[in-house]
């Protein structure tokens, strides 16, 4: 299989797939792009959301962002409440509930100010 961030992968076959081979496949893709990636298995990790509210909220990204955008977005979320956990160690509350919190506020002109 070969992954394409602008294009939905067939969702059964992507979950027929172990985690691992998902993340290298999306490292290659950023690789093939010429991506220059700081950690680029966190960046792959980000967007492999499957019980998550990860998949509506591509879905209402996709209105306004392609489905690269769209996972970037999302990601950026993913990767500040990692951030936070990893800063503050103690201060660790409930990351899924913080995590789908932030997912259900995240518009598109949210993004886009924090990516400039």
């Amino acid at each position: 299989m070969q992954y394409d961030a602008t294009d939905q992968p067939d969702l059964e076959t992507w979950l027929e797939l172990d985690e691992t081979e998902r993340i290298d496949l999306v490292i290659e893709y950023h690789r093939h792009i010429g991506a220059q990636l700081e950690t680029p298995e966190l960046h792959a990790m980000a967007a492999l959301g499957e019980i998550t509210p990860v998949p509506e909220t591509l879905e209402r990204l996709l209105d306004e962002l392609d489905r690269h955008d769209a996972i970037h977005a999302i990601g950026s979320v993913l990767m500040e409440i990692v951030l936070d956990t990893v800063d503050k160690p103690d201060d660790v509350s409930d990351i899924n509930a913080r995590y789908n919190r932030e997912l259900a506020l995240l518009t598109t002109a949210d993004w886009r100010s924090q990516s400039k």
